[in-house]
């Protein structure tokens, strides 16, 4: 990670981060480690130059810190609130990062055939199903949608399976992040999605069950 800016970036996290309502002040003490390297640590699922989009943004986590972690990483931030947004935009121009990052305002389910990369990225924005319906029409065919989860992925994987099944995800896995950084490893349940055009040609993704693989 290139550790002045992220320092600037936490700078910014807890002055307009806190007074823009985008950060509680309780996690002014632990935006390091709870916010900041919990993202960034994630920056391994990603290979070098991926174009990458990240759903509902608010604070620039995880999209900004990835962009920290990772200068070879093409960002798009997309979150619907015009505060946050424009907290976003400020916050991109006042880090430099004009040439790396963009902003882009909408929802992500009003974004399909504007937006699309073939990494897509979310952070504690909704359950799993729920979040695919937004995020997959987003991701290129083959892609990789990298959802952050807590502790409770591979459960709430388990239960989504049908779900993710019927749109267009092919494999499903729980990976960690991070071992050897923080005290607990972050986890992901990262998300394949299918080629579009062959699921209406010979079937629907939801007649296979997504994998149960495992790595990390």
């Amino acid at each position: 990670m290139r550790l002045p800016l992220a320092e600037a970036f936490v700078d910014v996290l807890v002055d307009t981060g806190v007074s823009h309502g985008l950060i509680g002040p309780r996690e002014v003490p632990r935006i390091w480690e709870r916010h900041v390297l919990n993202c960034a640590v994630v920056q391994d699922a990603f290979p070098a130059g991926a174009r990458v989009v990240d759903v509902g943004s608010g604070a620039g986590l995880p999209g900004l810190a990835l962009a920290v972690a990772r200068p070879d990483l093409e960002m798009h931030l997309v979150e619907p609130m015009l505060r946050r947004t424009s907290w976003l935009q400020t916050t991109v121009e006042r880090l430099g990062l004009q040439e790396q990052v963009t902003v882009h305002r909408g929802r992500a389910e009003d974004l399909a055939g504007v937006v699309s990369a073939p990494w897509v990225t979310a952070r504690a924005v909704a359950r799993l199903d729920k979040l695919a319906r937004w995020c997959v029409p987003l991701v290129s065919p083959g892609g990789t949608m990298v959802a952050m989860k807590g502790r409770s992925a591979e459960e709430e994987l388990a239960e989504c399976r049908t779900a993710l099944g019927r749109v267009g995800v092919v494999d499903a896995r729980v990976t960690g992040h991070g071992a050897g950084i923080l005290e607990e490893a972050v986890l992901t349940v990262d998300l394949t999605v299918g080629d579009r055009s062959s699921q209406s040609r010979g079937g629907s993704a939801s007649d296979r069950r997504p994998g149960r693989r495992r790595r990390g």
